[in-house]
């Protein structure tokens, strides 16, 4: 069980205060304060409308801003509102993750409840706000009262007007190919409607991401640009036409602004979490974090297949084979795509064809789970819906249990299909299509994860709903993709590009852990030739723009409990030296601190072991050469050997991207390490204490 430490529990009246506005006796302002004072959000009732805005050592953060929702068959909380009484409180927590990028997470937050009643139909809603060091979360909550029992929300139009020549880093939303764009750059008022994480950088030099935290039993929000300053929350529809149907008393998720006066702020905050509820799940000592490798990549560099209609690549052999290579070198697991009937054809508009017990006539699942237990190494399942989420929800209790049976602990879960494409059979036997993201979506998830947890069984879904924090309250929800990972590297579409790590980090990453699948050593896939003249290569597109060096430090930068080792285990075994640094990082934290960096250019950042005194640090940057400087004072007393993979002297992506120096020195935490990194370079250093 987690451990929780109760520091104080009280109401601040300092960071809390009530003023009446001048022009309307009856109006009221409510202001509440950060716990170290400099962020502060105001509340009114000005007019009948209520509004916040926010501010950080007396600068604009948030300009005046609505809140509020419409419904299909009620009146909505859009006019003639009265906030007809407050209340306050202050927490100051710590409380533990049985995993994650620290141990130890502080909760310190100063809280306003304000009970808002609409005056002309006696409606009531409730606005709860808490103020961190690190931003604002807020959330509406609609208390069970008479005439009003359920609602279908038709808009919620919380509003968060901003600066609108700041620069923003974003992806476009309600797209066919979901969270997995490029990042644009642009300023606020050039911005389309975008997913969230959103990040922007502001004219006084703040940083501010907007987000969601506990995305439960509600549809995802996006960020609709209007016009100039005016962002406005759009929530993705549900298919019968409403945004979201729930039963009063209910609430929504927080609606967050994280704050910053640097990027890294951004990085090495934790409101997200902090807004989610304590884990409900009790002992999850069953999940270990890890490292895996996989039957993948060759199918996505078309040296085999997922169906028996090529070349398979899961067959028991195969399997048995990795296997034995990831008991070799220390890693956990195995994943295997492709081991069950619907592979065949066009699997990505076929979902209804899956079978998630059946195995093709060359994968014998009981026979490769009794390999691995002999040699120390779990089957990692992979259940693939094409979409097809009642065809899933069908079958789910069998396919759980076939994976429980075989020592199967952790499953890989995919939704390929188009957004707005996701199919499932409503309880009427209408077909219903709904979007990734969407209240319906939501829910399917949600029944995954406890499903799971029932058989001891950890969820990675790709093709996601995007992460809101909620693996602290359910923490076998152990990472996702929602993003564009590395696999776009393999389909002879433009590739990931230099800087998309380096704006991933600063952006998807503030959200939680994400499945990139780092780790390419063969940074020319389809420079190699093809096993058969039949299966072919996609095109000299098909690369991984960055250098060796680079890819290592995608351990330490991007975070996730499980950690996959990409490539073929030839290529591995080609490069044993650099391989080294994959073999001995860990994958759960003690504490992270991210140093240095900006979004889309560079990040320095250092990581300590849980379980031992040794820190891990990375450097990466983007299509730019750089020179970065690291403070060695996060490191323990006494000295430590520095095991060091960097950039060489001629390293860069496009023309050099294998040369690699590999060397070692004594340090302390007085030294500074200094990187001369090649374009689109980094570096990756273990620190072990002697």
């Amino acid at each position: 069980m987690a451990r929780f430490i109760l520091i104080c529990l009280l109401c601040v009246s300092s960071q809390v205060s009530v003023t009446s506005l001048g022009h309307a006796s009856a109006d009221k302002s409510y202001t509440v304060r950060s716990p170290d004072g400099k962020i502060t959000m105001y509340l009114s009732d000005a007019d009948g409308l209520l509004r916040y805005h926010v501010e950080r050592a007396g600068e604009t953060v948030i300009q005046s801003s609505l809140l509020g929702m419409r419904f299909a068959h009620h009146h909505g909380f859009d006019e003639h509102l009265k906030i007809t009484d407050s209340h306050s409180s202050s927490n100051n927590t710590l409380w533990e993750q049985p995993w994650g990028e620290r141990r130890e997470v502080r909760d310190h937050h100063n809280e306003l409840l304000l009970n808002v009643e609409r005056t002309d139909h006696k409606q009531l809603i409730n606005v709860r706000a808490r103020v961190f060091n690190d931003g604002i979360g807020f959330r509406y909550e609609l208390p069970q009262q008479e005439g009003l029992s359920e609602v279908a929300i038709t808009e919620e139009f919380t509003e968060f007007n901003m600066d609108q020549n700041a620069t923003a880093w974003w992806i476009p939303a309600r797209k066919w190919n979901r969270y997995e764009y490029l990042y644009q750059t642009s300023t606020v008022d050039q911005m389309e409607m975008v997913h969230t994480p959103v990040t922007m950088r502001l004219s006084n030099g703040l940083h501010v991401s907007l987000h969601e935290a506990a995305l439960v039993d509600y549809a995802g929000m996006s960020i609709e640009h209007r016009r100039g300053p005016n962002l406005v929350a759009n929530l993705a529809p549900r298919s019968d036409g409403a945004l979201v149907k729930r039963t009063l008393p209910f609430h929504s998720p927080w609606r967050t602004i994280q704050i910053a006066p640097d990027a890294v702020g951004l990085v090495n905050s934790d409101l997200i979490l902090n807004l989610n509820e304590p884990n409900k799940m009790g002992d999850v000592s069953w999940f270990k974090p890890g490292k895996y490798i996989g039957i993948w990549w060759q199918q996505h560099i078309m040296d085999r297949t997922w169906g028996n209609d090529g070349i398979h690549a899961a067959t028991t052999e195969a399997t048995i084979e990795y296997m034995d290579f990831a008991a070799e070198h220390g890693f956990d697991g195995v994943l295997v795509e492709g081991w069950n009937i619907g592979w065949d054809g066009d699997w990505y508009n076929n979902g209804d064809v899956f079978s998630f017990t059946e195995t093709y006539d060359d994968f014998d699942i009981e026979k490769v789970a009794e390999h691995g237990r002999k040699v120390g190494v779990r089957l990692i399942g992979h259940h693939e819906t094409s979409g097809n989420t009642t065809n899933y929800e069908k079958q789910i209790d069998e396919a759980f249990d076939l994976y429980q049976k075989n020592d199967v602990a952790i499953v890989k879960t995919g939704y390929v299909a188009d957004a707005g494409k996701l199919k499932r059979i409503d309880e009427n036997g209408i077909t219903r299509y709904e979007f990734h993201d969407s209240q319906a979506n939501v829910n399917h998830h949600q029944r995954v994860i406890e499903k799971a947890a029932e058989h001891q069984i950890a969820i990675n879904p790709h093709e996601p709903v995007k992460d809101t924090g909620l693996r602290r309250t359910y923490p076998n929800w152990v990472s996702r993709e929602g993003a564009r990972g590395q696999e776009f590297n393999a389909w002879g579409v433009p590739p990931n590009g230099p800087n998309h790590v380096s704006n991933l980090v600063f952006t998807r990453m503030l959200s939680g852990p994400m499945d990139y699948t780092a780790g390419a050593f063969d940074l020319r896939p389809s420079e190699r030739p093809p096993i058969t003249a039949e299966m072919g290569r996609h095109d000299k597109r098909s690369r991984i723009e960055h250098t060796l060096a680079k890819e290592l430090s995608l351990y330490v930068a991007i975070y996730s409990p499980i950690q996959m080792a990409m490539d073929l285990p030839e290529n591995y075994a080609a490069r044993l030296d650099a391989f080294q640094f994959i073999k001995d990082v860990p994958a759960d934290w003690e504490q992270s601190i991210a140093l240095s960096g900006e979004v889309g250019e560079f990040l320095v950042i250092a990581r300590q072991d849980r379980h031992s005194d040794d820190w891990y640090l990375s450097a990466h940057t983007n299509e730019s050469a750089r020179t970065v400087t690291a403070d060695l004072s996060f490191l323990g007393q006494g000295r430590y050997q520095a095991q060091i993979y960097r950039d060489g002297a001629q390293a860069d992506y496009d023309t050099n991207p294998y040369d690699i120096v590999i060397e070692q020195r004594d340090v302390t935490a007085a030294d500074t390490l200094t990187f001369k990194l090649g374009r689109s370079g980094g570096a990756a250093v273990r620190f072990k204490k002697l």
